[in-house]
């Protein structure tokens, strides 16, 4: 079954164009309630060498375990560049979407959504051209400015730029270091700060991501 693209664009740009791209696919995100959520599928991606590997994991939220993985290997084309993470990987997470047997209700992307400066990371470029809910939980900031959440596990403050909510600093274990989330598409910053509490369990990162950047670094 897996997910498929909706939307679709050529891969073939100048940092300009992609630039511009991200401001058009930036207009075209819904920042909705969810409704009932029963599996998160963790994406990330490695790069070595010129190739990348993108793996996705499948986290039951009520039963706390992984139902199904998949992984991609490809070439990457685009060069990297601050801001532009996504036309590296987005390819790919969407070739190892392909390969999923089952449909997961929310994709969670280690990198950034609208708490970018156009307001396009790489969860919503990929919640966009797939018209799917996703959020995305970065290990750090990319813009914005905030206060120090509580230490307590659950805390967080919001993360500004311009005056304007992006995202939240989150504390996901008592006394370490947050993350950083923000809504991709199809999703409040509620319900993503929620989602990703919802799937802490002994570690920083959420379980989705925590395995799936665990399986991306497989050789």
């Amino acid at each position: 079954m897996g997910l498929r693209a909706r939307l679709t664009h050529t891969w073939d740009l100048t940092p300009p164009e992609a630039q511009a791209l991200q401001c058009w696919l930036a207009q075209r995100v819904q920042l909705t309630p969810l409704s009932a959520v029963k599996t998160v599928a963790g994406l990330d991606v490695s790069v070595r060498a010129g190739k990348g590997r993108a793996a996705a994991v499948v986290w039951h939220l009520t039963a706390q375990c992984v139902v199904e993985t998949a992984f991609f290997e490809g070439p990457v084309a685009f060069p990297y560049i601050p801001g532009l993470l996504s036309f590296r990987e987005v390819p790919l997470l969407l070739a190892v979407l392909e390969r999923l047997k089952g449909t997961p209700d929310v994709l969670m992307v280690d990198a950034q959504g609208i708490a970018h400066p156009r307001r396009c990371g790489l969860a919503t470029h990929l919640g966009v051209l797939l018209d799917h809910p996703a959020l995305g939980v970065a290990k750090s900031r990319l813009i914005g400015h905030h206060e120090e959440p509580a230490l307590e596990k659950g805390s967080w403050t919001p993360l500004y730029d311009h005056g304007e909510v992006i995202g939240a600093v989150v504390r996901t274990r008592a006394g370490v270091r947050p993350v950083y989330v923000s809504a991709g598409h199809r999703i409040t910053l509620e319900d993503a700060i929620a989602l990703t509490l919802r799937c802490t369990t002994r570690f920083r990162l959420p379980e989705p991501t925590r395995l799936a950047d665990q399986l991306s670094r497989k050789a």
